[in-house]
């Protein structure tokens, strides 16, 4: 069998309500005698999603090669497994966010006038330790780092692999309100988004749903770091993959408006991460009626949808209201909750693995 195939994996990250990313993708001719195949990790959960990722990849994709490996965004729930895999496994390429090489010029935002670039800088190493530990590790093994901003593409035979999003210019607003920044000097000249502070302990209340009723809105909001997540497309042998991180509703829709801008055939989309494990800070109708199509009064597939949550993580992981906004469009929505998720085409079978189940239509949701 020559046809081009691909596989993606989603395996379980956390304990208890602590949710996280770890995905492997491999793609090319997967039924060769030795497979015929290219290998990217997306983000690597904390330290045990790492050892699973490369036990996983050792297993079932037969290499120890790992031709691109993707840290979305430098929260620890992501970045934390990605050192190990750098450490066990051949990897070829780094893509990932430097953000104390974005300070020139930076202290001017800041109401301290004490403030120095280079002070953000190393306050931002600091704060982002595990990040900076993962790029100095990268250069001590000789490994290629590439910040991964909109417009970066390519990626060999096969496929077509493009960065959304952020943008260079983007991304450096969102870097004032990061953590471990100083307060700056006027908040709503530094940014048109503004930053989450707090939730709150909001009394949980249930309401009503159904497939015709959407409580889902657009006011969501989440951190700067989350917004600064590497929004990527995937085109596999014809098929669209979108990957989100935990990117919140500007930054998507920044992304999505890059793909409108150039006619984009939302159609040929087949597969879509649900964005920061389901959180309804996240997503919002507008924002899905773009990239799956508007609500249907009849349940039928036209996208498959995945979700990292972990297995205790509801109710905000993930949020009801957003997979039942997901499944009423028709994109069905499977969740992770502790278990490896996995979607291909033109793949060979997994001994002992079967087919999931999507998560229900909710009639009753969290508000």
């Amino acid at each position: 069998m020559n046809e081009i195939g691909y596989e993606v994996d989603f395996l379980p990250v956390g304990d208890g309500e602590k949710s996280g990313d770890a995905i492997a993708i491999r793609w090319g001719n997967l039924f060769a005698e030795k497979p015929e195949q290219k290998v990217v990790v997306i983000d690597g959960g904390f330290s045990a999603s790492g050892e699973a990722l490369v036990d996983h990849i050792k297993k079932y994709y037969k290499t120890e090669t790992v031709n691109c490996l993707i840290c979305t965004h430098p929260d620890n729930d992501h970045v934390g497994g990605l050192s190990v895999v750098l450490e066990k496994l051949k990897v070829q390429n780094l893509l990932m966010h430097l953000p104390w090489k974005h300070t020139n010029g930076i202290s001017e935002w800041f109401k301290d006038g004490r403030v120095t670039d280079n002070s953000v800088k190393e306050k931002l190493k600091e704060s982002l330790e595990s990040a900076y530990n993962l790029e100095q590790l990268a250069i001590k093994k000789g490994i290629n780092i590439i910040e991964p901003f909109t417009g970066l593409h390519g990626f060999g035979e096969n496929l077509e692999f493009r960065v959304l999003g952020p943008t260079k210019a983007y991304y450096e607003e969102l870097l004032l309100e990061f953590d471990g920044t100083p307060e700056v000097r006027n908040f709503s000249e530094a940014s048109v988004f503004g930053k989450l502070m707090s939730f709150g302990a909001d009394a949980i209340t249930r309401i009503r749903e159904s497939l015709d009723i959407e409580t889902l809105d657009d006011s969501g909001e989440t951190s700067a770091e989350n917004n600064s997540s590497v929004v990527l497309l995937f085109n596999i042998a014809d098929e669209y993959l979108l990957f989100t991180g935990d990117a919140g509703i500007p930054a998507l829709g920044r992304a999505v408006q890059q793909l409108e801008s150039e006619k984009f055939d939302f159609t040929k989309l087949k597969f879509v991460q649900v964005p920061h494990h389901g959180s309804r800070r996240n997503i919002g109708p507008s924002l899905l009626n773009r990239i799956i199509g508007p609500k249907l009064l009849v349940e039928r597939k036209i996208k498959t949808a995945f979700v990292s949550a972990a297995k205790d993580g509801a109710p905000k992981h993930p949020a009801k209201k957003v997979t039942n906004a997901f499944r009423r469009r028709g994109a069905p929505i499977y969740g992770t909750l502790g278990k490896t998720l996995r979607h291909s085409k033109n793949a060979p079978a997994r001994e002992g693995w079967g087919n999931a189940e999507s998560l229900p239509l909710y009639l009753e949701v969290e508000d």
